[in-house]
């Protein structure tokens, strides 16, 4: 999701929702016992040990105890002692950094961002330090991968799913629609003036809304490679005649995600598009009649699609220092720490057995896993060029919604303004 972060330029979806504290506390006691095997110690300047330094933007929530609890259990598993430091603004300190030879030797990053670092030559490519990727999903291990190495690997990832109230959809006689004729009707139903809107989604001007916008754009066919292809100008003009309609509000240009999710919870949204961090936030506000399906596609029978969301952990291409980080990650990233992650953090795990472990016990994420083996890895044709296509899609989506252009022409000055 990817929050509000790190990403060609910096949004990416709200990564972390608080659980219930039992709940959270007894993921964490499984996750530091999976964690407290055998260690090895590496010399070094702390008791002996050697000291690792790490980044993250990881800030509230259930994580920020349990974050720096994972890294001291995998560390001692490592033989080694990890610092850690929290930066909001990561990427631009990453890129900064990599100027100067100095990234940290872990990093837990958004996973747009790691191809555009690792072209620096600042990280180091986990495989050679015998990190291994079985039993992970393909386009999870490929978002993590820049011209053939791997220089990242998710410990869970995400996608966006429609939410719907099923109060209301009974009320009108509606079902939960698959086709994007289905949601449109469904959303004009809904509608009650300005009082309730039938969809609420997130296209502020920033990555946030690129994200957002990318479950439509991928669903309905589009590469990113080609932002003015006509399956592009399709899901645009969809969008358009959401807003147009009044179906959906024009504050969806300024909206975040969590901004969505609070107009659904009060009831001035029939349905979102949204990610399952917001589950628990749902819950918080005392909403337990809502139902999640996959996003609908153009036609019956589709495949939903959306860019793949969530970070990963890289290391700083720091010499003999990189082994023991890749151990770190090794250790946080295995299937039963990225099952215990992902409850904590309300992701999918990105091993395809926890997956289905934590879809077959929770129906809530049922949908959001069943979507990640569609979702598309952002970076996975556009590498480090990534940044530049998302900020003209996102321009893009504000020139259409706003009425300044046409889908088709705000689409053409998108493709244009990428690739010169």
């Amino acid at each position: 999701m990817s929050g509000t972060a790190s990403r060609g330029v910096r949004p990416r979806p709200p990564r972390t929702a608080t659980l219930a504290l039992t709940s959270a506390a007894a993921a964490l006691s499984l996750l530091l016992t999976a964690c407290s095997s055998g260690s090895t110690t590496a010399t070094g300047s702390d008791g002996g040990k050697l000291t690792l330094t790490e980044m993250d933007y990881y800030n509230t929530g259930t994580t920020m105890t349990a974050l720096p609890q994972l890294l001291n259990s995998c560390g001692k598993q490592a033989g080694v002692t990890v610092k850690r430091q929290i930066v909001p603004d990561l990427r631009t300190k990453l890129i900064q950094l990599a100027s100067s030879h100095a990234v940290p030797d872990l990093v837990l990053l958004d996973n747009p961002d790691l191809q555009q670092l690792a072209a620096t030559g600042a990280l180091a490519d986990l495989g050679a330090a015998g990190l291994s990727t079985d039993g992970l999903y393909p386009n999870v291990v490929e978002a993590g991968r820049y011209q053939g190495k791997q220089y990242g690997v998710a410990p869970g990832v995400n996608a966006l799913a429609l939410y719907y109230n099923k109060k209301l959809f009974t009320q009108a006689g509606v079902e939960p629609p698959t086709t994007w004729d289905e949601l449109k009707t469904a959303a004009k139903k809904l509608t009650d003036g300005d009082k309730r809107r039938g969809l609420g989604f997130a296209v502020p001007a920033t990555e946030e809304g690129s994200f957002q916008f990318e479950s439509f754009f991928l669903s309905a066919g589009a590469d990113l490679t080609k932002l003015d292809s006509d399956q592009a100008v399709s899901a645009l003009e969809l969008l358009d005649g959401l807003v147009t309609s009044g179906s959906s509000p024009k504050d969806v240009l300024t909206w975040t995600q969590a901004n969505v999710e609070e107009q659904f919870a009060n009831g001035s949204l029939a349905m979102m598009v949204n990610g399952p961090w917001q589950l628990p936030q749902l819950k918080k506000a005392g909403m337990t009649e809502y139902g999640i399906v996959p996003m609908p596609t153009p036609t019956a029978g589709g495949t939903p699609s959306g860019a793949l969301g969530g970070e990963v952990w890289a290391a700083g291409n720091n010499g003999a220092k990189s082994r023991k980080a890749a151990e770190v990650i090794k250790c946080m990233t295995s299937a039963k720490n990225s099952l215990t992650w992902s409850e904590l953090t309300t992701y999918v795990p990105s091993s395809r057995q926890a997956a289905a472990k934590l879809a077959a016990g929770d129906p809530d994420m049922k949908p959001f896993v069943d979507g990640i083996a569609g979702a598309q890895g952002r970076t996975a044709k556009l590498g480090a060029k990534y940044p530049a296509y998302s900020q003209a899609l996102w321009t893009a989506v504000q020139s259409a919604l706003s009425g300044q252009k046409s889908p088709r022409a705000a689409l053409g000055d998108a493709q244009r303004q990428a690739t010169r």
